[in-house]
């Protein structure tokens, strides 16, 4: 039986290169010719949610939301776009970042199966793709000792698991030992990214943003409220020095190579046939850039 992945993310009207990450991580699984057809789709850009299962053949469709956290795009804006018959968010039986998958039909395309995924930002292995990010941006596949690491979230009142995906993988990255330091940061909430360098004893500390793409608040804001920089157009060092700290930014987590891996893993854990795929990814994305 015929297999497909199809991969939402939100995409952007304003910044070209929202939607980079997502075709990235689609020509990677792609080349593991793990699935007969991989597709993009996007709330902002084309081709679009409400159209994409229209151009898929195969029986059985793997939807993976290439989201950071459970909230609205994942519980109600895609669910709804590709009119997935059926769906409550109670299916997910998730405490906010424990969603995996339910199968359901879309209404206007016979004859399909489509497997709904939670999204990436609260599997396991992003806490993987976070510690890969710190890795890339170092330049040293041991970093660690000597670090403390930061992993940022937006924040918002609107969406309390948006918090919930940045503790989580916080937590479970102190739990390993790697770093000396692991705190999470916000950008709209207390603890805030502005103040980096006083939540850390560490004379190094990388910052990781959870973010899926580099964006406005990747590229200027963060940037500019750690102080690594006046004005974000003039670039920033990395090393930064703030307050006698120096600051390992990484940018967007969501574009480090190995988050294909999670795409995979999403899609394997709700039934698909991905052979080997999922470790062929892992080791051509594991490395660190300049290997």
């Amino acid at each position: 039986m015929s297999q497909a992945l199809v991969i939402v993310a939100h995409g952007s009207h304003l910044n070209p290169d929202s939607s980079t990450p997502t075709f990235d991580h689609a020509d990677t699984i792609r080349a593991s010719g793990a699935f007969d057809e991989v597709r993009e789709a996007f709330w902002k850009e084309e081709p679009s949610f409400r159209e994409v299962l229209r151009t898929v053949e195969a029986d059985e469709v793997y939807v993976v939301p290439l989201f950071v956290s459970e909230g609205y795009f994942t519980e109600q804006v895609i669910p709804r776009e590709l009119r997935l018959e059926g769906w409550d968010v109670e299916q997910w039986d998730s405490d906010g970042t424990s969603a995996s998958h339910t199968t359901l039909t879309a209404t206007d395309v016979a004859g399909k199966t489509v497997h709904y995924c939670g999204p990436v930002g609260t599997h396991d292995a992003m806490s993987d793709v976070i510690v890969q990010r710190a890795e890339s941006v170092t330049g040293d596949p041991e970093v660690g000792e000597g670090f403390g690491l930061a992993v940022v979230g937006h924040g918002t009142e609107r969406n309390e698991n948006s918090a919930k995906a940045i503790h989580y993988h916080t937590d479970r990255i102190r739990e390993t030992g790697r770093f000396d330091e692991v705190e999470a940061l916000f950008m709209d909430e207390e603890p805030e990214v502005d103040d980096v360098a006083e939540f850390f004893e560490s004379d190094d500390v990388v910052v990781v943003p959870l973010f899926i793409a580099d964006g406005f608040h990747t590229q200027e804001d963060i940037p500019e409220d750690m102080g690594i920089t006046d004005d974000y157009r003039e670039g920033y060092d990395v090393p930064a020095t703030v307050d006698g700290t120096n600051v390992w930014y990484a940018g967007a987590v969501g574009t480090e190579p190995l988050m294909a891996d999670v795409v995979l893993e999403r899609a394997a854990e709700a039934g698909a046939n991905v052979g080997n795929a999922i470790s062929r990814v892992r080791a051509e994305t594991g490395g660190v850039v300049g290997d």
